[in-house]
């Protein structure tokens, strides 16, 4: 019997570099595992002007029009806090789902306590790579995310836009959980 997967949310997100204490989070996007037409995008203001050249090359968003239009951290993180709240069901835990989950969620979870105190996800992310290793058997090092994407989302490319990219990740998840529904609009 698949899990019910109404309160597992995918979650992706774009940033100038690989620490929530020294680079700022550009970009959240999440989706409902589930229905993912349920989503939610938000481009933020930089937090920090320092920068790994090789995470602004991947996404290719410009701290300068992020400055110029992105939403504040605390605005940014309280409309996502709202949007899980909507996403969820009322009776469930928002699950927290992501490949590569320990680093999303460092930067979640840092914007979170950092803004609202709290966190909506719990502390407890899931991670699809850690997941994929105990199902499969496979060694940590081979297990990469092109390589599920081709063999179980028609070989999709990572666009490294966080909702699209968030997107990608609930259609792979759904397949290796076998549940809700495979394909559609957005999947």
């Amino acid at each position: 019997m698949p899990p019910d997967l109404r309160g597992y949310i995918s979650v992706d997100i774009e940033t100038s570099g690989p620490s929530p204490s020294l680079h700022a989070l550009l970009a959240i996007g999440a989706c409902s595992i589930l229905v993912p037409e349920t989503s939610f995008y938000v481009e933020l203001k930089p937090t920090s002007t320092r920068i790994d050249p090789s995470a602004m090359a991947v996404h290719g968003l410009s701290l300068e029009a992020l400055t110029a239009h992105g939403l504040e951290l605390h605005e940014a993180m309280r409309r996502f806090a709202e949007w899980i709240r909507t996403a969820a069901p009322a009776d469930q835990q928002p699950v927290f789902v992501s490949y590569n989950a320990p680093f999303d969620w460092m930067f979640v979870n840092d914007a979170f306590h950092r803004t609202l105190a709290h966190n909506p996800f719990g502390h407890a992310p899931l991670d699809i790579r850690a997941l994929y290793m105990g199902q499969s058997g496979l060694d940590w090092k081979g297990i990469r995310l092109q390589d599920l994407l081709d063999r179980h989302v028609e070989g999709r490319h990572l666009s490294h836009n966080a909702l699209e990219d968030a997107r990608d990740q609930a259609a792979l998840f759904r397949s290796l959980v076998g549940g809700g529904r495979k394909t559609g609009a957005g999947c």
